[in-house]
């Protein structure tokens, strides 16, 4: 073990303490080596060398390569850039010490402080309004039948809202890169990352490689910031625009990632919001991605309600066995993210993939349903939002649904109850308008709010209910199909935790059994199949608490997290789990399959 000769304290890779490499090649802790240098010592304490490289020359000094810290020039395997790829790399160091910090986004020393000064890159210039691209919303209702005999009251009737966001794509003579770069909002992306002791050897090898090809995919517009935790959390990468420089300097960062001991996993989360919460400028959109694959050993209590200060989607990633699905789900949960569950720490790329792909597909912002009854006699039951935030007012007339950001193709479908009245026999209608339904967003290009025309939901009400005439939606019985499905997960779990197995097995094999029923089913649609092919695969994770609680758990966390959100989530082996790919977008879809390509 190496000794600092300043503090006479142990030199550890990993311990969170940041060295000094002269090109002596004695090694220092750097704050000790800046403290030494402000007394004006210019020498090696140990070889008494003249140093031509100090951590105090700053803005002026422009060191030759060989002055370069070990770890600014480690080999990059696997990166996809034919100039960085499997050779050292060369850096110029006037990219780290520059002569006008102001547009520079990294860390660096001020010469007269001794401090480190964090700064983040300013935003891209030419992310513009792009010209050939529109998004909106395409939203359709359906209610659960098509006519109510007049003299009936039925309560509990079922309204389903459906909403996919789309781009309008002018053609134009650019190349397939700018226009996916075009016409999506750049991202600020944070990745919070796990490098505790169990992320030794394999596993901290396969997340550089992942991250590695999350800075590959990122445009000159998105700015990236690398956050790593153990028992203490560091910010190694200030935001930087993911230009190719910014590139070269992401790649430096991700090989310098080694391992230290303990987990704090919200000392890393705080980290990865502080650097949202301190943004000078802002990209449209912003999000962070956690991934641990150990227990929090920082003994803090009721996280959940430390987490409501953050209001940036958290995605979070438990891999492995031994990671704390609870916790994990938790914050994503709290934070209006995902929780993925990566069985196999091979498929930590695929799993990134697939958030990324999402993420960088972005293309409206602030979207909210907007209900309201127009019949007096009509009021409002639940909204089946699942995690998203609702809300009645005026007496249960007027219904929110705040829906947040979606992806290019991402679909949501909510399910309205509400009472329908008789009709009297002064009344000659032969129909009842129930509710209008609309919607606004937010264009995060322009900023401008937009809505949609509303829409009249409206059923037929004859004298009789002929059987010929009645109508039933196979749109409103698959989305009930879902839910369904989502609540026998919910409840299989809360057995599973209680240590009753049967009652969760009963209960899946039960949901299934009425899944099998259904009209839906019964048409062969898509969903019913994967719905009964996912319980299934629950259950054969709850045969005994052995493997409950060693996959099982956060199997079904993970599932729970995607049909709440109605977002795709990675699953335990989800390159041989065709159900879990029920919310995947065709962003989604292109960038796992990029991951199989260069993995």
């Amino acid at each position: 073990m190496m000794t600092c000769v300043i503090c006479n304290g142990a030199i550890e890779v990993g311990d969170g303490k940041p060295m000094f490499t002269a090109e002596c090649s004695h090694c220092f802790h750097f704050l000790c080596v800046v403290s030494n240098a402000k007394s004006g010592n210019q020498n090696c304490m140990i070889c008494q060398a003249k140093w031509k490289v100090s951590p105090l020359q700053g803005a002026n000094f422009h060191p030759s390569f060989n002055g370069l810290p070990n770890w600014m020039i480690s080999p990059l395997e696997g990166a996809n850039f034919t100039d960085l790829s499997h050779k050292r790399v060369r850096t110029n160091m006037e990219n780290y010490w520059p002569e006008n910090l102001e547009t520079f986004g990294s860390s660096v020393l001020d010469p007269k402080s001794g401090n480190l000064l964090v700064i983040e890159d300013p935003l891209d210039p030419q992310s513009q309004f792009p010209s050939n691209s529109s998004p909106y919303i395409d939203f359709q209702t359906y209610p659960e039948m098509s006519a109510v005999q007049r003299s009936i009251h039925k309560e509990n009737f079922s309204v389903l809202i459906n909403l996919k966001a789309l781009v309008t794509h002018i053609k134009q003579d650019n190349d397939d890169a700018h226009m996916s770069q075009s016409c999506r909002a750049p991202v600020d992306l944070v990745t919070v990352l796990d490098v505790s002791g169990s992320m030794r050897g394999s596993k901290i090898e396969l997340l550089k490689r992942s991250m590695r090809f999350v800075i590959e995919n990122l445009g000159p517009s998105d700015r990236l910031s690398i956050v790593t935790f153990s028992s203490y959390a560091r910010r190694i990468l200030p935001l930087r625009l993911m230009t190719h420089s910014g590139k070269q300097h992401a790649l430096l960062v991700v090989n310098s990632l080694a391992t230290g001991s303990g987990t704090h996993i919200l000392n890393g989360l705080r980290m990865g919001a502080s650097v949202i919460d301190s943004r000078k400028e802002k990209n449209p959109f912003c999000s962070i991605m956690l991934l641990s694959d150990g227990k929090d050993t920082s003994k803090e209590t009721a996280i959940s309600t430390k987490l409501t200060t953050i209001k940036v989607p958290v995605h979070t990633f438990g891999f492995g066995s031994s990671h704390d699905p609870v916790l994990l789900h938790s914050i994503s949960q709290t934070c209006k993210g995902t929780f993925s569950f990566v069985e196999a720490v091979r498929f930590i790329q695929d799993a990134f993939a697939q958030c990324i792909g999402g993420l960088l597909s972005v293309v409206l912002q602030d979207v909210q349903v907007h209900v309201q009854c127009v019949h007096p006699d009509i009021c409002l039951g639940p909204l089946n939002a699942g995690s998203y935030s609702m809300r009645l007012t005026d007496m249960n007339q007027t219904g929110f649904i705040d829906v947040g950001d979606l992806y290019e193709n991402e679909e949501r479908d909510f399910l309205v109850l509400l009472n329908v009245p008789t009709v009297g026999n002064e009344d000659s209608s032969t129909e009842t308008e129930l509710v209008h339904v609309g919607c606004i967003y937010k264009d995060p290009f322009s900023k401008q709010i937009k809505s949609t025309a509303v829409k009249k939901v409206k059923i037929q009400r004859p004298e009789t209910g002929e059987e010929g005439f009645v109508v039933v939606s196979v749109e409103v019985d698959r989305e009930k199909c879902r839910l369904r499905a989502t609540k026998a997960m919910s409840d299989s779990r809360e057995a599973a935790e209680r240590g009753d197995l049967s009652g969760a097995w009963s209960i899946l094999e039960s949901c299934q059994k009425e899944l099998s029923e259904t009209t839906s089913a019964r048409a062969g649609n898509q969903l019913c199949a994967a719905l009964d092919s996912e319980l299934k695969e629950i259950r054969s994770r709850m045969q005994n608490m052995q493997i409950y609680e060693s996959s099982g758990r956060a199997y079904v966390l993970s599932g729970m997290s995607s049909h709440s959100g109605q977002r795709a989530t990675t699953r335990g082996d989800s390159d041989s789990s065709g159900f879990v790919h029920v919310y995947q977008t065709k962003s989604m879809e292109n960038m796992v399959a990029r991951s199989h390509t260069t993995g």
